[in-house]
């Protein structure tokens, strides 16, 4: 009997053992890694991964951090808010960047290798056949030296007998002398003094071109990275590119004179190496906001119709008219000044197409030079015409998010169009009240045509707002809050002087709880801005202000309904015992060059920007002009009027707020 009790109790044991074994274990393992064990950096800190040739880069990433008008950022005391630097502000870390990719937007501090620029022809263009005519290398110079890095211009684009571009090398290391100059010169000539460690390129940058005297490319070589002071290193060359026409090069980059290809006006634009010296970091914009008096200004350009050459006026009387698009430039720069905008907005249609914008980017490179220039935040739209030769609109949203003061985006993938964006405009004071909304919308460019026996596509119809954009307005609008309006700024930092402030404040009955007003800026316009305005309930006149009809209508011939399922369905209030006032008091187009009444259908107005380029159609007797919106009364009160080329004040009227018409919705039923 003991001798079964004890085969009993170690049998127990035996059955207990694993579960326990198992529990104290598991036990023991929680305690080490949540009490007993304490990781430690270690040396890897110090230690920066970069970029490797296996991963897949977004230059958006680098080219400009992401833009948002709305963010927060922490408050001073004494400084605006607004002029407070954000972790954004921070540039792009140049060492991580890749050496073996030509992205000439990107910040990089890294200098060109000596001795490896070189200059290669190829009968077929690189874009179809890759770098098959790459200058020769091997594993170990790729290694040492860096990879050749093809610079992706043709430089014999519009002429030649083959392609012809520029290879180079770029490196990190400490110990390879860097270039620091250039010089084209002709054949027999040489630079002075020769003493200096000049390098000449074998072949000239005009190998291939008929009839032309040959130039070749000189470089000069200097220190080190390593011996190279900090002012020293602002001087190299960090990146080359080529530019097309005669118009500035890209933002940061100086022109190599002389030119590549000399112009030939009305054959050939001139061709022009670029190069950028150290690092420019791109100027930000701050985040839109209200005057402390409660104003903010638009100014909308519309149909620039920019070309890679100087432009071609169109039906105007100024003679002589010739570089229609410096002339529009110069126009622009004084309309700005008159005005003193807080925010362009670039309407559609900047580049011309129509076989004269071939190269977005040099088109590009000077369309907002006038505002730029002044330190003026700037967005913009896409036409019809923007997309019809060279980059898609997914390129050219990177390259003009690249430019000074720029708050273009892309908006989302998921959608019809690109450049489907929201910006807000706060107030002046701390509590950085969202007061006024602006919506951006891609209305494409063509939903119909033909090809020609040429090969060329012929459009018969105009794209529309679709209905995926529709449902993306409405979430946006489905996510601002509502404030109390009219708005009353915050005087105060504590709660001090609450009872001295509430003396300013208006009276309750004054008061709503309501969406700030918007506006909508998108090119094509709608089908109802050819419909039948609202009258005035005072004076029962039409409201319609402004010329039209001297055009066609320019809207689609289809429409999902983004006036009906998103304007008049987005309200400023969802208080049932509100009236069903639109969120949106205004919308902008351009695409009609001579027609720029503004009208209210529906309570919304509907405003044409008319033609503001000499480089874009129009008609003569009727002068260039750009619509204005100036907002105050901190977002309550839109009015709008134009300033044409002769200084002129035309249809100076009031949309929303106080001193506008009554809308429909607040009638009595």
């Amino acid at each position: 009997m003991a001798a079964f009790s004890i085969f009993r109790f170690f049998r127990f044991l035996r059955a207990i053992f694993a579960p326990m074994a198992l529990v104290i274990g598991f036990s023991c393992l929680l305690t080490f890694i949540f009490i007993l064990y304490q990781p430690t950096t270690g040396p890897g800190e110090i230690q920066r991964l970069g970029w490797q040739s296996w991963d897949v880069i977004s230059m958006t990433d680098y080219e400009q951090l992401p833009t948002d008008s709305s963010s927060t950022p922490g408050q001073v005391s004494g400084v605006d808010w607004w002029n407070v630097s954000t972790s954004q502000d921070q540039t792009a870390d140049g060492g991580s960047l890749p050496l073996d990719v030509w992205a000439p937007l990107l910040p990089h501090d890294t200098g060109l290798k000596v001795s490896e620029i070189a200059v290669t022809r190829c009968m077929f263009p690189p874009d179809l056949v890759g770098d098959i005519c790459a200058p020769s290398t091997t594993i170990e110079q790729d290694a040492i030296k860096g990879k050749w890095v093809r610079v992706e211009r043709d430089l014999n684009k519009q002429s030649g007998l083959w392609s012809l571009n520029i290879y180079y090398r770029r490196t990190r290391r400490l110990d390879i002398p860097l270039v620091t100059d250039f010089q084209l010169l002709p054949a027999g000539e040489s630079p002075t003094p020769l003493t200096d460690p000049w390098v000449k390129v074998d072949h000239s940058v005009r190998d291939g071109v008929m009839r032309t005297d040959p130039i070749y490319l000189w470089y000069r070589t200097g220190k080190t990275l390593r011996e190279m002071s900090a002012e020293e290193k602002q001087q190299l060359v960090t990146e080359v590119d080529v530019l097309y026409g005669e118009d500035r090069p890209w933002y940061g980059f100086e022109k190599l004179e002389p030119a590549i290809t000399p112009e030939q006006e009305g054959r050939l634009e001139s061709v022009w190496m670029t190069y950028r010296r150290g690092v420019k970091p791109v100027p930000k914009a701050p985040p839109l906001h209200f005057s402390k008096d409660g104003r903010f200004k638009v100014l909308q350009i519309a149909d620039l119709h920019y070309s890679v050459s100087r432009g071609s006026c169109r039906d105007t009387t100024i003679e002589p008219c010739a570089s229609s698009d410096n002339l529009t430039n110069t126009l622009l720069g004084q309309v700005i000044d008159e005005e003193k905008p807080d925010l362009v907005v670039f309407s559609g249609d900047q580049l011309n197409g129509q076989g004269t914008s071939w190269d977005p980017k040099s088109v590009l490179a000077k369309f907002a030079t006038a505002v730029t220039d002044r330190g003026i935040p700037w967005a913009a739209i896409f036409g019809n015409h923007d997309e019809e030769n060279g980059d898609v609109k997914e390129e050219q949203v990177r390259m003009m998010q690249a430019l000074p003061y720029s708050l273009v985006e892309r908006g989302p993938k998921d959608i019809h169009g690109v450049g489907n964006y929201v910006l807000k405009v706060k107030s002046a004071d701390a509590s950085m009240t969202h007061l006024l909304t602006l919506y951006f919308l891609d209305s494409g460019s063509y939903s119909k045509g033909y090809l020609d026996w040429f090969g060329f596509f012929t459009p018969t119809e105009y794209d529309w707002i679709h209905e995926d954009q529709v449902d993306w307005f409405l979430q946006q609008s489905g996510t601002i809050d509502a404030i109390e309006r009219p708005f009353t700024p915050d005087t105060t930092n504590d709660f001090d002087g609450i009872w001295e402030r509430q003396s300013d404040q208006l009276t309750p009955e004054t008061r709503k709880l309501a969406k700030p007003n918007a506006m909508v800026f998108f090119h094509i316009p709608l089908q109802e801005s050819y419909s039948t305005p609202d009258r005035d309930t005072r004076t029962g006149q039409l409201l319609d202000y402004g010329l039209h009809g001297l055009e066609g209508p320019g809207a689609a011939k289809k429409s999902d309904g983004f006036f009906e399922k998103g304007l008049l369905t987005a309200l400023e209030s969802d208080h049932r015992a509100s009236a069903s006032i639109p969120e949106v008091k205004v919308v902008g187009n351009g695409h009609c060059h001579i027609t720029e009444d503004c009208k209210r259908v529906k309570d919304v107005w509907l405003c044409f920007g008319g033609g503001g380029s000499y480089s874009g159609y129009g008609k003569v007797g009727f002068d260039r002009r750009f619509r204005v919106y100036e907002v105050s009364d901190y977002g309550e009160t839109i009015r709008t009027y134009k300033r044409t080329e002769n200084n002129v004040i035309l249809n100076d009227i009031v949309l929303a707020g106080r001193g506008a018409p009554p809308l429909n919705s607040e009638m009595p039923r």
